[in-house]
């Protein structure tokens, strides 16, 4: 069953929009800081080029990892970009396709949000 606030944030373009997805995640997770809640960070497309370790959203996005953001990298990207799996954040979890794993989260209800 899914939380009233349970939300899958969507990334899959340039640094402004990762900058803008992760300060709405920040201030998503502060507003329900008192609430129980379930929350994705689905990456794919050129996107995952932002998602390496020396990143400079890395630290930010481990924190939020800490905080119980899900994160979960597309191996259809990593594989178009070339990509090395061990060089990606170690906090996200590779699935086979972002969109699926974004369309079986909307049918277990959660909110979809593209920043």
């Amino acid at each position: 069953m899914s939380n009233q606030y349970d939300a899958v944030f969507h990334f899959d373009k340039g640094t402004t929009e990762l900058d803008i997805t992760v300060s709405n995640i920040t201030n998503y997770f502060s507003a329900l800081s008192a609430l129980t809640f379930s929350a994705y960070l689905v990456v794919n497309g050129p996107g995952i080029k932002l998602l390496l370790q020396d990143s400079p959203h890395a630290d930010k996005l481990t924190q939020l990892a800490e905080q119980g953001l899900q994160i979960r990298l597309c191996n259809n990207a990593i594989e178009h970009f070339n990509i090395k799996p061990e060089s990606l954040l170690p906090a996200g979890r590779i699935v086979p396709a972002g969109l699926v794993k974004i369309v079986d989260l909307q049918r277990k209800a959660y909110v979809y949000i593209k920043p």
